[in-house]
């Protein structure tokens, strides 16, 4: 059955949806494949080659804020931080050096525009995250809109520029893993 035809999600909102949905994985972790890598952004590739885990976390207001780290390899400096606004939804990435300490690139993301689906948000660039990528050097960035999805066997992310660049990772959400990975660096 598709999640959006569950009786328990009938009524809410399609964003509530889709909270809920990711939050029914909280404390498990799953692997994940590169589904599209175009064109490639830098050579050598810091995502080929290495286990690629997501874990769902942060759940202790899940219908408010989940935080799902993004393990890659031995490198877990990246969390995906999914919070409620009184407008929609805000994906933040929360990158962090082995220290702890803040990257200089932090935080940086989007708010919702639409109300999406119940299997896919989208969250286009903010203003503050275009000022930092121009701060740092990564005009790249600057036309980034991410996007997650839930389905019921895959949680997908997706990184998306109108220039044809296109990275996505799917996870498969019917093979949890049986070893959760260390806390992300800062947690």
């Amino acid at each position: 059955m598709a999640l959006t035809g569950c009786a328990h999600m009938q009524g809410r909102s399609t964003q509530d949806q889709f909270m809920t949905a990711i939050a029914q994985h909280c404390g498990k972790a799953y692997a994940g494949r590169i589904v599209a890598d175009t064109p490639k952004a830098t050579t050598p590739d810091p995502f080929e080659g290495k286990a690629l885990i997501m874990h769902v976390r942060g759940c202790a207001n899940p219908t408010q804020r989940l935080d799902i780290p993004f393990h890659v390899g031995d490198d877990h400096s990246r969390t995906w931080v999914v919070t409620r606004t009184s407008s929609g939804l805000r994906l933040k990435h929360d990158h962090r050096h082995q220290d702890g300490s803040a990257d200089v690139v932090t935080m940086y993301g989007g708010d919702t525009s639409t109300e999406g689906t119940a299997q896919r948000q989208e969250f286009p660039v903010d203003s503050e995250s275009i000022a930092s990528f121009k701060q740092n050097g990564l005009t790249g960035s600057v036309n980034n809109t991410w996007a997650m999805e839930i389905h019921d066997n895959t949680f997908v992310y997706e990184l998306a520029r109108p220039n044809g660049r296109l990275f996505r990772v799917a996870f498969d959400l019917t093979q949890p893993l049986a070893e959760l990975p260390p806390a992300p660096w800062g947690h």
